[in-house]
C-alpha cells in the first residue's frame, strides 16, 4: 500500500492540469520561455499576462520561470529587446549619408512598432537596458556626429527624435490594436463629425475637412521625421554660418 501510494503521487506531481505531465525543470530556458511569453501576452494581451499564465502554456509550475527571469518586468524587458532584434537587430549599418541612416533607422522602429502592437506602449515608454538598445543609442548619436552636430546636441537630438519616433509608432499601432468596432467609430467621427461642425465657429476646420479625415494617412510619420531631420540640417548650416 506505501508503495502504491509513493508511486501515486509521483504521478501527481509530474502531471499538470488535465493529467498532462509538466515539463522537466531541465528543458526550460530562457529561449522557451520567451517564445511562449510572446505567444501568450500576444493572445492575450500584456493586462492578462502572468506567470501563471505563461506556466499553463509552458505546461509548468509558476516557480520554475523564476530560476531564469526575476519578476515579469525583466520578463517584459527581456522580450522587448528580443523582439527588436529579431526586426532590425544588426542590420543598421553606416553608409555615406548620416540623413540616409536615421531614416532607415526609423522606418525600422516604426515597423517594428506596428509588428508588435501589443507591446507598443511598453516599448514606447521603457527602457529595456539591453544590448539592442544600446545598439540603437549608440548608431543614432554616430548619425548625428557625423552630422556635424556637438556632443550636447547629439544627446538632445537623439532624445527628441527617439521620443517622436516612438510615440508616432506607438499611436499608429495602438490605433491598429483597437477592436475593429472602436477603430472604425473613431475613424468615422473624423468622415462624418468634423463635416457637421459649423463653418462660422470653426472656420479653418471647415475648409480642410477632407484632408483632416485622412486619420489613417502612412504619409504623416515620413513628414514628421522629414521635419525632425530637416531641422537638424538646420542647426548644423547654423553652427556653421558662425
Amino acid at each position: 500500500m506505501s508503495g502504491a501510494r509513493a508511486g501515486d503521487s509521483k504521478g501527481a506531481a509530474a502531471g499538470g492540469a488535465g493529467g498532462r505531465r509538466r515539463l522537466a525543470r531541465d528543458t526550460l530556458s530562457r529561449r522557451v520561455i520567451l517564445d511562449a511569453a510572446e505567444k501568450v501576452a500576444s493572445r492575450d494581451g500584456l493586462e492578462a499576462f502572468t506567470f501563471q499564465a505563461l506556466a499553463r502554456e509552458l505546461n509548468a509550475h509558476p516557480t520554475s520561470l523564476y530560476r531564469h527571469f526575476r519578476d515579469k518586468d525583466e520578463l517584459i524587458l527581456e522580450l522587448i529587446d528580443d523582439l527588436r532584434a529579431r526586426s532590425y537587430g544588426g542590420q543598421l549599418r553606416a553608409t555615406d549619408s548620416w540623413r540616409d541612416d536615421l531614416r532607415t533607422q526609423a522606418r525600422y522602429i516604426h515597423e517594428h512598432y506596428l509588428r508588435y502592437p501589443v507591446f507598443a506602449w511598453q516599448m514606447a515608454a521603457r527602457t529595456t537596458r539591453r544590448p539592442t538598445e544600446f545598439a540603437n543609442v549608440e548608431f543614432a548619436l554616430d548619425c548625428l556626429h557625423r552630422a556635424g552636430l556637438d556632443d550636447e546636441e547629439a544627446v538632445m537630438y537623439v532624445r527628441v527624435l527617439g521620443n517622436v519616433i516612438r510615440s508616432l509608432s506607438a499611436m499608429e499601432a495602438g490605433l491598429q490594436a483597437l477592436d475593429p468596432e472602436t477603430r472604425d467609430r473613431d475613424t468615422l467621427a473624423w468622415e462624418l463629425e468634423y463635416r457637421r461642425l459649423p463653418a462660422d465657429t470653426y472656420p479653418r476646420i471647415a475648409a480642410l475637412t477632407a484632408p483632416l479625415a485622412a486619420i489613417g494617412d502612412p504619409t504623416v510619420f515620413d513628414h514628421a521625421l522629414d521635419m525632425l531631420l530637416d531641422s537638424v540640417e538646420a542647426r548644423v548650416r547654423q553652427k556653421a554660418a558662425g
